[in-house]
Parts: C-alpha cells; sequence; structure tokens
C-alpha cells in the first residue's frame, strides 16, 4: 500500500481529532450588561457537557463598552477569543469575521442579548450528530412583542419559505449549529445571515430544526427596526436568484432578451405589412415606439445574460470554487488505510 497515502490519512485524522468540538460565534453591539452573564453561561454549559470549545465573541463597533470588556475578558480567559471590528457594519458581517476565526468542528451561532439560551447548545450539536449539516433553532414560545415582532416574523417566514424552498418555522432565530466545512464555504454580504439556511441548502446541506428556549430581553433594547425591512426583501430576491440561476444567468436574462425580441419582431413585422402591404402611415402609431423599445430592451438582457455569464465563470474560476459539491468519496484505497 502505497506509505504516501497511509501518511496522509493519518495526518489527517490527527488534525480532526485535535480540533475542538465547538466554537460558539456571537456578534456583539452595545450589550455590555448581558456580556458577564452571556460568557458565563455559555462556558459553564459547554464545560458541564464535556465538549473542547471556544468563544468568538465579535464586537461591531458598540459606544457603551463593550468593547473594553471584551478586551478585559480575552487577556483573561483561554476559552475566550475577542475580534474587534473598526465600526459597526451590521450582524452579517460580524458573524463572518466569527466565522473566518472559528477552528471548530461545529459552528454554533447566537445572539448577545441572552434571549438565546446556551443550555440549547449541546442538544443541537446532538441533533446535529444524526447526520445534519445545519440545525436551526426554533423560538416555539417567543418571548416578543405579538404585533412588532410575531406577525411580522410569521408572515417573513412564510415568504421566505416559499421563495427559497426552505420550509423553517423560524428563520431568525439565530440560535443555530453548523457543520465547519458548511460555513467554510458561504461567503455572507448585505442582511443574509438570516437566509444563512437558504445559503446552505444551495450548497446542498441537510437542514432541520428543533424546538428551542427563548427568554425575555434582561438588558439593554432590542436593535432591530421597521427599517431593515426592505434590505429583507432585497436579500430574498438575491437568495432566490441564486437558488435559481447561480451557475446559469443566461437561462433567465437571455430568456427575457429573447421574448422581448420576439415580441418587437412580431410587432415590427405587423407593421412593416401596414406600411409596405397595405400603404398605411406608421409613424404616430404608440406600437412602433414599443417594438423598438422592445428589440432594444432584448438586445440588453441579452447582453446583460452574456456579462453574467463571464462574471460568473470569473467567479469561480478566481476563487477555485466548483459548481458542485461532494458529500463524501468512498473507495477502497481510502477504507483500508483507515482500518
Amino acid at each position: 500500500m502505497n506509505t504516501a497515502i497511509i501518511t496522509q490519512n493519518s495526518n489527517r485524522q490527527n488534525a480532526f481529532r485535535n480540533q475542538l468540538d465547538v466554537s460558539v460565534v456571537v456578534p456583539i453591539y452595545n450589550e455590555v450588561e448581558s456580556l458577564p452573564h452571556l460568557i458565563n453561561a455559555i462556558s459553564s454549559t459547554l464545560i458541564a457537557s464535556g465538549l473542547s470549545y471556544e468563544m468568538i465573541l465579535v464586537d461591531d463597533g458598540s459606544r457603551d463598552g463593550s468593547t473594553q470588556l471584551l478586551k478585559e475578558q480575552a487577556l483573561r480567559r483561554t476559552d475566550l477569543r475577542s475580534v474587534i471590528l473598526r465600526r459597526n457594519y451590521g450582524q452579517t458581517p460580524a458573524m463572518a469575521a466569527g466565522f473566518k476565526y472559528a477552528t471548530g468542528r461545529v459552528v454554533v451561532t447566537l445572539d448577545g442579548d441572552l434571549q438565546n439560551d446556551p443550555a440549547d447548545i449541546p442538544v443541537l450539536m446532538a441533533k446535529l450528530e444524526e447526520g445534519y449539516d445545519l440545525v436551526s433553532g426554533w423560538r416555539k414560545k417567543r418571548q416578543d412583542g405579538a404585533i412588532n415582532r410575531l406577525l411580522p416574523s410569521k408572515i417573513a417566514n412564510w415568504l421566505i419559505g416559499k421563495v427559497t424552498g426552505v420550509k423553517l418555522h423560524d428563520y431568525g432565530c439565530s440560535l443555530k449549529a453548523y457543520r465547519s466545512e458548511l460555513v467554510a464555504d458561504m461567503n455572507l454580504y448585505g442582511e443574509l445571515h438570516r437566509f444563512l439556511p437558504a445559503l446552505a441548502y444551495i450548497e446542498g446541506a441537510r437542514i432541520t430544526e428543533i424546538p428551542v428556549r427563548h427568554h425575555a430581553r434582561r438588558f439593554g433594547k432590542s436593535k432591530y427596526g421597521i427599517g431593515r425591512t426592505f434590505r429583507v426583501l432585497m436579500d430574498l430576491l438575491t437568495i432566490w436568484f441564486m437558488k435559481k440561476f447561480l451557475t446559469r444567468p443566461m437561462h433567465v436574462f437571455g430568456l427575457l432578451g429573447l421574448g422581448s425580441m420576439f415580441l418587437g419582431s412580431l410587432m415590427g413585422g405587423y407593421l412593416t405589412f401596414l406600411k409596405l402591404g397595405l400603404g398605411q402611415s406608421i409613424g404616430n402609431r404608440p406600437l412602433l415606439v414599443l417594438a423598438v423599445v422592445l428589440l432594444l430592451a432584448g438586445i440588453q438582457l441579452f447582453g446583460v445574460g452574456l456579462l453574467a455569464e463571464l462574471l460568473m465563470r470569473t467567479y469561480h474560476e478566481s476563487q477555485g470554487r466548483p459548481i458542485y459539491r461532494v458529500r463524501e468519496v468512498v473507495d477502497a484505497i481510502d477504507h483500508n488505510s483507515e482500518q
């Protein structure tokens, strides 16, 4: 048997065994009162469960003393890494930063306001071990206002499920567990953190959800406002497009372009018949303007499709990202070397 293959597999297995069980990623923005309780709750839960862990708390430009507190805690604790961002970027970039520094085999995310219960982390991880790639929390008994939070959330969850095809009861719950290789494949922009299950589905992940506890906010005030609705809708359209046409944009732009040019050509042919065959004047007809607009729009859409195809290829090839995802490879060599 090839010695190099055996050595490579042995090194890979040793690295896997030495990896931490879980990295807990928490975006923080003005939560100075909650932080001591949060850190203690996470650490006590994971120590009691016997899991090796790290906490990665990402300060997203806090102005209430959270930054200084995180720095002090990180200097005293070996299980805490504080990532301090230069300014307030938003929850999605903060989570992306946390994912970058995570080293655990499993990455768990939760909010820093103590509404998510760290005691649910082992439950999520146990569910993950059943063969899932992502386990999402479901705040079945949510402790928030019915009108300003619960009703919009129910509508949003229904709409997101319809558009993305991933039906979850609670997209907005930050308490989720991911396999580390899954988050390594996802690039986050805009407000996409709430659509992580949909992004994971695009990558071929197996997803489930389980009920988790939810507590009323003890300190501070909510950072969410009605102004995020527009951003969520725009990102939802982005997710829909990525799910349908990420690797084949020409299928949407080209089809629209051809349809527009076809309609414009039909109208142009009809107007030509009226002009040349029947001798009628067509210069003042609105149909002539519509025909020209449809033809030009069709040419532009077709051109956009071609450019999108080139950009898609540049995106995948420049980053070395394949257009497929392999779940596992099984062969006799690997199987024998692992015996």
